[in-house]
């Protein structure tokens, strides 16, 4: 009887010991893993690097290569990629906040939900790019190439476009408050599809292959004489608007 109540006293303690082994265990391997993780982040760049929810801020990374890198999650305000490659990169949920990608390749890249406010994206090629429900408040877009890109849902306030290439693009459901499109290259498919134009710079520009387009959009607008619809739509009363706007 003694022997069967030593055993009973032991195992506790033999199942506390395996507990307490196996938290070791787990302990040790996420103390292993911290160090791993935080060694990707301060890696070089280099084509398919992962620096998801990685801190960049504040770098100077010009001319990187970071084709189809993963960069979700990561923060690089105020950080200069331009000329960099971002080519098939995934930046889903990125912070760019007056980053600088001016000159870079990023076709075919995920940029959906990042936040650029006064980002520099000039010069940028962004062929075929994702920008869904992206944040590009007082983005500078000027001279860039963004054929076939996806702006569905994007707040795009005060964006630039002097001299941007939009062929094909999406813009339903964008906010283009205040965005100027004077100087855009406007063809192919472009849909504005209930597209918030509150005050839309589009003096001068040819709207007559746009979808989606709508007589209250334009009546919020700043078009002018110079400015050509689509057929159905009718130049509002309102236009020119103030020089103040």
């Amino acid at each position: 009887m003694k022997r069967a109540s030593g055993q009973g006293a032991g195992a506790p303690r033999l199942a506390a010991w395996g507990l307490s082994a196996g938290l070791a265990a787990v302990l040790a391997l996420a103390a292993g893993a911290g160090p791993a993780l935080a060694a990707d982040c301060r890696r070089a760049p280099r084509p398919g690097i992962d620096w998801s929810e990685c801190s960049r801020t504040n770098l100077i990374l010009s001319g990187a290569d970071l084709a189809r890198a993963k960069l979700d999650g990561a923060d690089f305000t105020l950080t200069d990629l331009s000329g960099s490659t971002l080519t098939s990169a995934s930046l889903e949920k990125t912070t760019l906040v007056r980053a600088s990608l001016a000159g870079s390749v990023a076709d075919e890249a995920n940029f959906r939900k990042v936040e650029a406010y006064r980002a520099n994206f000039s010069r940028l090629s962004a062929r075929g790019a994702n920008f869904r429900s992206a944040e590009l408040q007082r983005t500078d877009f000027s001279g860039a190439d963004l054929t076939g890109a996806d702006f569905e849902k994007a707040e795009m306030g005060r964006t630039v476009f002097d001299g941007a290439i939009l062929k094909d693009v999406r813009f339903d459901f964008a906010n283009l408050a205040r965005a100027d499109l004077r100087k855009a290259q406007l063809s192919g498919r472009i849909d504005l599809s209930h597209a918030f134009l509150f005050l839309t710079r589009i003096e001068g520009v040819d709207l007559t292959g746009v979808n989606g387009l709508e007589q209250g959009q334009l009546d919020i607008a700043c078009g002018d004489a110079q400015t050509r619809l689509p057929p159905g739509l009718s130049v509002p009363e309102s236009w020119p608007c103030a020089a103040e706007e």
